[in-house]
């Protein structure tokens, strides 16, 4: 469920809390965000969204161990920097304090964070950030980055960057009129933030992973590789050799891969995923149009009674309940 009552002040900024897996991507017109549960607890997302006039920052943080997919729409370029307790990996990439990641526009970021997660991402456009530097005569400082990058940059610099962020976010929730109704207000916030980018930015270097982080960031194409053939395949039977041969790995890489990046087995990995694909189905359905049972075979459940089980651990709620739920809110 995705909870909204309290979307304060649009569309300058949205407070969105989100208790299901399946809504992750709702309420968010500047990415594309799909989310998978790892582990079977109540869901507490959090997200806050503060647009500015030539950019946005977006706040993330959890409370369990997630998977999302996520991609920057439009022209922006997301620069994502992670709070004190984070950890995990982007596209096999560490995830940790101090660290700062570039994402092109439209390039896909493939996220497991732990618990504790808090992330801030700006998002600017390309023209702009550009146009900045060509004016102070950096122009030759600007690189758009390819697809997720890393960037190596005093972690100082990237703290000041993810507090101001930070800052910025929880000022424009406990104020928001004065984001809706104060362009001043915005105009000034918008050039603390670029500054800061800017500044972040002009100590940046090309950053070089070691060995181990390029073993991480191929066992992240191994993963993604498979879930993409899973994802593909959804109405059919889907086993590891499947897997292996989508992936191009023996079963011994496919497992060490899923391991090393999900924390998982493959075939656990895969029971998780057509579970959320079942979630996806329900809330979309209603008890006219569709059945448990109907939908829990289109993903390759036959058991329905270990179906149900499975589904209650991860989600908290039986099958039918969502169904039902869903259909009531259908019909209100």
């Amino acid at each position: 469920m995705v909870s909204q009552g309290r979307a304060i002040g649009p569309p300058a900024v949205t407070l969105v809390e989100i208790d299901d897996p399946a809504m992750a991507g709702e309420g968010i017109d500047v990415l594309d965000l799909e989310a998978l549960q790892l582990q079977s607890m109540p869901l507490r997302v959090r997200r806050v969204v503060v647009r500015l006039d030539a950019c946005t920052v977006v706040y993330h943080s959890t409370n369990t161990r997630l998977r999302t997919r996520t991609s920057v729409r439009e022209d922006r370029i997301a620069y994502v920097t992670f709070g004190p307790r984070a950890q995990g990996s982007v596209n096999g990439l560490p995830v940790f304090p101090g660290q700062l990641l570039a994402m092109e526009p439209a390039a896909e970021g493939s996220f497991v964070v732990d618990p504790g997660y808090e992330g801030i991402a700006v998002l600017v456009r390309e023209q702009d950030i550009g146009g900045h530097l060509a004016v102070r005569g950096r122009a030759t400082d600007f690189r758009r980055p390819s697809g997720v990058e890393a960037l190596q940059v005093e972690a100082e610099r990237v703290r000041a960057l993810y507090d101001g962020g930070r800052r910025l976010v929880d000022i424009a929730l406990r104020e928001p009129r004065r984001f809706d109704e104060g362009r001043k207000e915005r105009a000034a916030a918008q050039v603390d933030l670029i500054e800061t980018l800017l500044a972040t930015l002009d100590a940046a270097s090309d950053f070089e992973p070691t060995r181990s982080e390029r073993t991480q960031q191929a066992h992240s194409l191994v993963v993604r590789a498979a879930e993409d053939h899973a994802l593909s395949r959804a109405g059919d039977p889907v086993n590891v050799t499947d897997l292996c041969r989508a992936a191009g790995v023996s079963e011994r890489t496919l497992e060490y891969a899923f391991k090393a990046v999900t924390g998982l087995t493959p075939v656990n990995y895969l029971v998780r995923l057509r579970l959320h694909g079942v979630r996806r189905a329900l809330l979309a359905a209603t008890q006219a149009s569709s059945t448990v049972s109907a939908e829990a075979l289109k993903w390759g459940f036959w058991h329905f009674g270990e179906f149900s089980r499975a589904y209650k651990a991860c989600f908290g709620e039986l099958p039918s309940e969502t169904l039902r739920r869903s259909s009531g809110e259908r019909t209100e």
